[in-house]
């Protein structure tokens, strides 16, 4: 097995996690979620900071994500994931205010 260096990952990770911006929330939610796709993260969970939410993504059986799961600010829903961790997400905890 490869050791882990600033250029090589000697797996895909578990989960990839990205907090979209104004500047690259298209290059987000497209791009890079095709190359984590491809390179079979298990998980990909993409982090609104503007619209305070999070929205999770499960690779399938056939190396394809699929939504699994969407809380927002507005419903104060938490996000109880199971893959790749057990953890809870309350998405206006996300942000700070001023």
């Amino acid at each position: 097995m490869n050791d882990l260096t600033d250029r090589d990952l000697p797996a895909a990770p578990l989960l990839a996690v990205e907090v979209l911006s104004p500047s690259t929330r298209r290059f987000d939610l497209m791009t890079k979620r095709s190359r984590y796709e491809s390179a079979r993260t298990a998980s990909y969970w993409a982090v609104d900071p503007v619209e305070p939410s999070l929205t999770a993504w499960l690779l399938d059986e056939h190396g394809s994500y699929q939504q699994v799961a969407h809380a927002d600010a507005v419903d104060d829903e938490p996000f109880q994931a199971t893959e790749p961790f057990p953890v809870e997400v309350v998405p206006a905890n996300l942000v700070t205010h001023l």
